[in-house]
């Protein structure tokens, strides 16, 4: 079964939350699919990704999958970078969680929506046998709770 990590965004965006993740993937050797919702979110993190800090290179792309270190993509297929590790996104969601040793499911603490789709896939998931894990952003940074 796959570990699920779910992260509630509640003191930072997405944008702000996600490179620190991804560069720890990277840090051990990994590769990551960042699955996202939507073709206009999918440009915006593409983007937000070439410009930021920390960490100071996130190698990414849309394009020859197979060259990528981290793949963006809208689509849920399987991961043609050979990545292990899933990233779910502004309310994407994945039919193949199975195929991934862990998932980074980040959803916004601020939108209602978000966080009772985020529920919904907790008990899905849960109810299909992976091993689940809850983060919260607090004061001094990730928080797990469950």
């Amino acid at each position: 079964m796959t570990d699920i990590a779910f992260y509630h965004l509640t003191r930072s965006s997405l944008e702000q939350a996600l490179p620190r993740l991804l560069g720890r993937v990277l840090d051990q050797g990994g590769r990551a699919v960042v699955l996202v919702g939507s073709p206009e979110r999918l440009s915006a993190l593409d983007q937000a990704l070439w410009t930021v800090s920390d960490p100071d290179w996130l190698p990414h792309g849309t394009r020859d999958a197979d060259l990528q270190p981290i793949w963006l993509t809208t689509d849920d297929a399987p991961a043609p970078n050979g990545a292990r590790f899933l990233f779910l996104a502004d309310g994407a969601t994945s039919q193949r969680v199975a195929e991934y040793d862990r998932v980074f499911d980040l959803f916004d603490g601020q939108d209602e929506l978000a966080v009772a789709a985020a529920r919904s896939r907790w008990r899905q998931w849960k109810d299909a046998g992976h091993g689940l894990a809850y983060w919260q952003q607090g004061e001094r940074g990730w928080e797990k709770k469950a």
